[in-house]
């Protein structure tokens, strides 16, 4: 019976996650009216199930690092019932956050979860210095180096001359007769290709071999970076919630992948809407050049720690990259930003007051 209630509120941190997180690499695209938004929600699902499938390759070592060995006893790690406190304490915390709107770390609830599940079901024995190599520090500098890099990539890809929105390859000029030394004739060498980058108009009256739109391809780059941190954010995600599953041998591996990525799918298409408004509305305005370059920074962030088996929040590196855009450009809208970070700093004690509540109601319930 408890495994039955196990599975299903892991189910259900599942679905929140995927309302609170799915949208997030497409924040900016909808935000700088890139795409609408049902066909960008659309995207964003497809690839973060296609990233949670294939962490089964790609970051295994985060389902030992959010199994609780290591911060209890090995006992209690494996208990159904310190696993299902877990898994309530952070299904809550992520609900009540989307519900608010608020863009938060399930990564952050996780943990919070298994400090609270420790101190309720292991008699209080919690081993809380892993957490500081393992857990917090990468959780505390990611959205530092996110925003630092995205303020760079700002920069970076700011466009001198709006108006130049065509890139043609110039054709190579016919080989010409010129005067030479002592009144003869010669033959000059044909110039080569060059690239020019120039406004519509200026570029029509060239002889160009290649053209091609500056902006329409700065949006096709756009949407496959969103898509790229979408994808990303189901690599690094979804081993943290299967540990939950594979922990008390509730499934086996890839139908515990399979169940989560599938969840995170339906919970996004369902509920995402309130976190995408704050996040592509409200944190700053955000035009299609800067946010390429937050994409760009979020996904290889978050790439980069899954395969290191660094447990970082692809909320925190997405809000931190978009932060940095938005102070670069002045236009950081401080009263949202200031109620997300709030929403962290209560995620994980929240998510610990809960668990800890739950602990030993299961252990009586059960």
């Amino acid at each position: 019976m408890i495994e039955i209630l196990l599975l299903t509120v892991a189910l259900a941190v599942a679905f929140g996650n995927g309302a609170n997180d799915n949208f997030k690499g497409f924040a900016t695209v909808w935000g700088s009216e890139t795409l609408p938004y049902r066909r960008a929600l659309a995207l964003a699902t497809g690839a973060t199930v296609a990233g949670s499938l294939a962490s089964i390759w790609l970051a295994h070592g985060l389902i030992a690092r959010f199994s609780g060995i290591g911060l209890v006893p090995p006992a209690t790690a494996g208990s159904a019932h310190f696993l299902l406190s877990v898994a309530v304490g952070a299904a809550v915390t992520v609900a009540l956050a989307t519900r608010l709107g608020l863009p938060v770390s399930t990564t952050h609830a996780l943990i919070g979860g298994l400090i609270g599940a420790g101190l309720g079901q292991a008699g209080g024995v919690v081993h809380l210095s892993p957490l500081v190599h393992s857990f917090v520090a990468p959780l505390l500098v990611s959205p530092l180096v996110a925003a630092a890099l995205g303020a760079l990539a700002g920069r970076m890809l700011k466009r001198p001359d709006p108006q130049a929105d065509c890139a043609c390859v110039v054709a190579p000029a016919s080989a010409v007769v010129v005067a030479a030394s002592g009144g003869g004739a010669a033959l000059a060498p044909p110039a080569l290709p060059h690239l020019v980058v120039a406004a519509p108009a200026e570029c029509d009256g060239l002889d160009t071999t290649v053209r091609v739109s500056v902006s329409r391809t700065l949006d096709r780059a756009h949407v496959a970076s969103a898509a790229s941190i979408c994808f990303a954010r189901g690599v690094n995600d979804t081993p943290k919630l299967t540990a939950l599953l594979l922990a008390a041998h509730a499934l086996d591996a890839s139908v515990s992948v399979a169940a989560i990525g599938g969840v995170m799918g339906i919970g996004g298409l369902l509920f995402a809407r309130r976190v995408a408004e704050t996040m592509s509305r409200r944190v700053t305005r955000i035009g299609h050049r800067d946010g390429l370059g937050a994409n760009l920074v979020t996904a290889a962030l978050v790439l980069f720690a899954s395969k290191l088996g660094m447990p970082v929040s692809t909320t925190h590196v997405a809000v931190g990259s978009i932060t940095g855009i938005g102070a670069a450009g002045g236009t950081l809208d401080r009263a949202a930003l200031r109620n997300i970070l709030l929403s962290w700093v209560a995620t994980l004690p929240l998510a610990a007051v809960v668990a800890y509540a739950a602990a030993p109601l299961a252990s009586a319930i059960f």
